[in-house]
């Protein structure tokens, strides 16, 4: 799950290069999303394999706070924060003033995003029933990665129309309000009223400097930082404080103003998303064995095997049937640029899980269950990436032939 800057420009000479700039394009972050993953991967199945684990496994933090925590752990509940973070700053803006905000425009990708969480999510507790850990683990197929899917997008598809990437845009955006629901539901665990009550105070005061045009990040900062440990402390989980204060932010811009704090705050943080928080988030949580015996326990594990089921054949069939009767019944307009063919490839994308997958894997389960519903995500977002790269590259070369023989 990172999401990329809508401006897709980069610097043409070297001396002008902008670093932030050339990680906000969704190429790059993808790249050094799957660089991180391979990263992990080889050094979980190599000799190299206990100091992986030693690194992950080290505990650092303040006791008395009860915040002394693995790093693997600081790069779920606290770096991933910042993710959420900019994803609940994107989720508002489309809400306030993008294309959500239009009913008729927004009812398609809604529709389709319902359909490719339900669907999933109905497959895997079919499949999984009454094996352990599927109780939870149901919801782990529910997540599309923005990150990976609009990464293979451009690399196979830089030839799609933009209501395709519109589209697939929105629908992720209405997919991590889901999957922020599910976390928030099914992962709290022995909820503290005080510290919950503390997380709403701050975030109400984060809330009025924000309408008091307050801009300081020398007051924001340690703000966000004590939302977080209230929300940590209260046993929700902690990412959850990142999607709320991201709400939280001002969107409209005031008349004397360049952007809003919304716009500033995405520009600033998403390059930090996209290029350190969620690859380190994949390095710590992508390193599960995926040997000869580690393949064949996924291949008799009921709970893996309904993950796959529900990444690659759920989310094809609930983002693509969903959108399909959305269009016939006249609930939901397809643009005429983007073709059935060109969904189908869309509603693939969906099937790559990864970042918020792999987070309700290690939430959902312990243990070696965990390790194999991480490597079934990791081979599931494989297989939908390669599937769904093969039809955007078809269709491109059919399309290309076409202007070639109009041209003649």
């Amino acid at each position: 799950m990172s999401k990329a800057d809508h401006s897709q420009s980069q610097p043409s000479s070297a001396k002008n290069f902008d670093f932030g700039t050339y990680l906000r394009t969704e190429t790059v972050g993808g790249m050094v999303l799957l660089a991180a993953t391979a990263l992990a991967l080889i050094m979980a199945n190599s000799p190299l394999s206990e100091f992986y684990r030693a690194i992950r496994d080290f505990e650092l933090g303040p006791e008395a706070l009860h915040l002394s925590l693995s790093i693997g752990e600081w790069a779920k509940d606290g770096l991933l924060a910042i993710f959420f973070f900019v994803a609940g700053l994107e989720l508002k803006r489309e809400l306030v003033v993008g294309e959500l905000s239009n009913r008729k425009s927004a009812m398609l990708p809604v529709i389709a995003a319902l359909g490719g969480m339900i669907v999933p999510a109905v497959l895997a507790f079919a499949i999984g029933h009454g094996a352990p850990g599927a109780h939870a683990a149901w919801a782990i197929p529910v997540a599309t990665d923005i990150a990976f899917a609009l990464g293979v997008l451009s690399l196979t598809g830089s030839w799609m129309p933009t209501a395709a990437r519109v589209f697939l845009l929105s629908l992720a955006v209405v997919d991590d309000l889901g999957a922020i629901i599910v976390i928030a539901v099914l992962f709290t665990d022995g909820l503290s009223v005080l510290a919950l009550l503390a997380a709403v105070l701050l975030c109400v005061l984060y809330w009025y400097l924000q309408r008091k045009r307050v801009t300081t990040p020398f007051i924001y900062v340690p703000l966000a930082v004590a939302v977080w440990v209230a929300v940590h402390t209260s046993g929700i989980h902690a990412t959850i404080a990142g999607v709320a204060l991201g709400l939280l932010t001002r969107v409209r811009r005031d008349s004397d103003e360049d952007a809003s704090p919304s716009e500033r705050l995405e520009h600033r943080l998403q390059p930090w998303s996209a290029g350190l928080v969620v690859p380190v988030f994949a390095f710590f949580a992508a390193g599960v064995p995926v040997d000869g015996d580690a393949l064949t326990a996924i291949g008799e594990d009921r709970v893996a095997i309904a993950v796959i089921i529900g990444l690659v054949v759920g989310k094809l069939i609930g983002i693509f049937g969903s959108s399909f009767l959305a269009v016939k019944l006249g609930i939901g307009a397809k643009p005429d640029s983007v073709r059935w063919s060109d969904m189908a490839a869309l509603a693939m994308l969906g099937g790559v899980g990864f970042t918020v997958s792999l987070l309700i894997a290690d939430l959902s389960l312990e243990g070696a269950a965990a390790e194999r519903a991480k490597a079934a995500v990791l081979i599931a977002s494989a297989i939908a990436s390669l599937i769904a790269a093969a039809i955007l590259l078809r269709r491109g070369r059919k399309q290309k032939n076409a202007e070639a023989e109009a041209d003649s």
